[in-house]
């Protein structure tokens, strides 16, 4: 067997871990679940698909890293971003909201931030992560979102960070706290 054929996931095995819990929790309810990824690039399905039938459980990932993608792919305003900024409270909810609705799935968590090295401001400095958590028959006027300030951790270290934070999010009962 060649040393490439050995590597069980390219991933960190922390990620993967969370991913098995993820998987493991929400087939025992029989739960989809939906990812709306920015900052992260489709880390978090990356890691849901690194386990072994996570196809009972993951409905459909979105890499919405671009405006116009999360504005054309999970209709998110434009309003919305020019008003609040991409990186906002309003658009990771419109971005949960989006997947969750073009999904059809139970559950839906949304992630954008800025990852670095550059990009940051003043207000919203490298490592701000913004999280949202839908979920199916939930009131969409209850906002569940959050922002999380991760620090310059590096590019890859927030959004290993940011992808952590998510798979604890679509563990059953898991919730953030309300904006």
């Amino acid at each position: 067997m060649t040393e490439a054929a050995s590597i069980e996931s390219i991933l960190p095995s922390e990620l993967v871990d969370a991913a098995r819990r993820v998987v493991e929790a929400n087939r025992a309810l029989g739960r989809r679940i939906a990812t709306a990824e920015s900052c992260t690039g489709g880390l978090v399905a990356a890691a849901i698909t690194e386990i072994a039938g996570s196809s009972d459980v993951l409905q459909s990932g979105f890499v919405t890293y671009s405006n116009d993608a999360k504005i054309g792919t999970l209709k998110v305003s434009a309003d919305i971003i020019e008003t609040f900024g991409a990186v906002s409270v309003a658009v990771a909810w419109a971005m949960a909201q989006g997947a969750l609705a073009a999904s059809g799935a139970d559950v839906a968590v949304a992630i954008t931030g800025i990852a670095g090295p550059s990009g940051g401001s003043a207000k919203k400095p490298v490592g701000t992560v913004v999280f949202a958590l839908a979920e199916h028959g939930a009131d969409p006027a209850h906002v569940v979102a959050d922002l999380r300030h991760f620090g310059d951790l590096g590019r890859g270290g927030v959004r290993l960070q940011a992808a952590l934070c998510a798979l604890e999010l679509l563990l059953p009962g898991a919730s953030l706290d309300p904006a």
